[in-house]
């Protein structure tokens, strides 16, 4: 006979996991987005913090006298979860980044759409390239490794073991920020030169050719030529993901160092 019998203790015990976990799943890639069911998220959250339940010791439970130290426990477990889920989140935003580099270059910025899962006005080529990180996060198991990352940092930062440093947390976001123009950049840089030697190329026709209206065919060929080295090199968006996951892989553990 299953015995579903739990004290007031456990109960507490496996409310503190559900919090990280779903405050985790609330905010990560892909499982963040708007579009994804909330249902979905939730039973995600329910489970994994079940498992992570019956994985981590009971003799861990956490022994509060009022509610308003369980509330501050609590407070700190969402924290600790938004805070590894952002690790992740922030890395998509180059992505975005590199997208709206590119629109610019080739003429598109004016040429914006609502975008369904964040619910906010961005480019074409950053949606584009949002959704293809996205399918190859799926693709490359990189979910697993996140998830990984949140079972892991139970070991690391136990229930009720959160300790916030400011200054690594802050130590983390400057680093991430220098490297952020590095890694848009480079997913970009095929369609940056391009484009930098297609303005060349009509710098000097406008001083051969003062007659011909350079503005006018300058537009179509811009967008003709950044819509053709965009073809050109999708191949090479694989390799532009691994500079994104590192990233993220590197934020990821310096967040959860920083609350150790």
């Amino acid at each position: 006979m299953v015995d579903l019998s739990f004290s007031i203790y456990d109960l507490e015990y496996f409310l503190l996991i559900f919090v990280r976990v779903s405050c985790f799943v609330y905010i990560a890639p892909y499982f963040g987005m708007n579009d994804t069911p909330a249902r979905i998220r939730i039973g995600i959250s329910f489970f994994t913090a079940w498992l992570l339940y019956e994985t981590l010791t009971p003799a861990d439970a956490v022994v509060v006298d009022t509610v308003m130290e369980y509330a501050v426990i609590v407070m700190k477990e969402a924290i600790a979860g938004l805070l590894i889920g952002f690790g992740a989140n922030i890395c998509m935003a180059v992505v975005n980044f590199a997208g709206s580099i590119a629109d610019m270059e080739t003429g598109l910025s004016m040429a914006t759409l609502l975008d369904p899962a964040t619910k906010e006005t961005t480019s074409i080529t950053g949606v584009l390239y949002q959704y293809s990180f996205m399918l190859m996060l799926i693709a490359s198991g990189m979910y697993r490794y996140l998830f990984g990352a949140l079972a892991d940092s139970f070991t690391l930062i136990p229930v009720n073991g959160v300790v916030f440093h400011a200054d690594s947390l802050l130590q983390s976001m400057t680093e991430f920020m220098s490297d952020y123009i590095l890694i848009g950049f480079r997913i970009v840089l095929p369609i940056f030169c391009v484009i930098l030697l297609l303005n060349a190329i009509l710098g000097v026709l406008a001083k051969v050719s003062p007659q011909l209206n350079m503005f006018a065919v300058g537009i179509q060929l811009k967008v003709l030529a950044g819509l053709t080295a965009m073809f050109l090199t999708t191949g090479m968006l694989p390799g532009a993901a691994d500079f994104v996951y590192q990233e993220m892989k590197k934020m990821v553990v310096s967040f959860i160092g920083g609350m150790m």
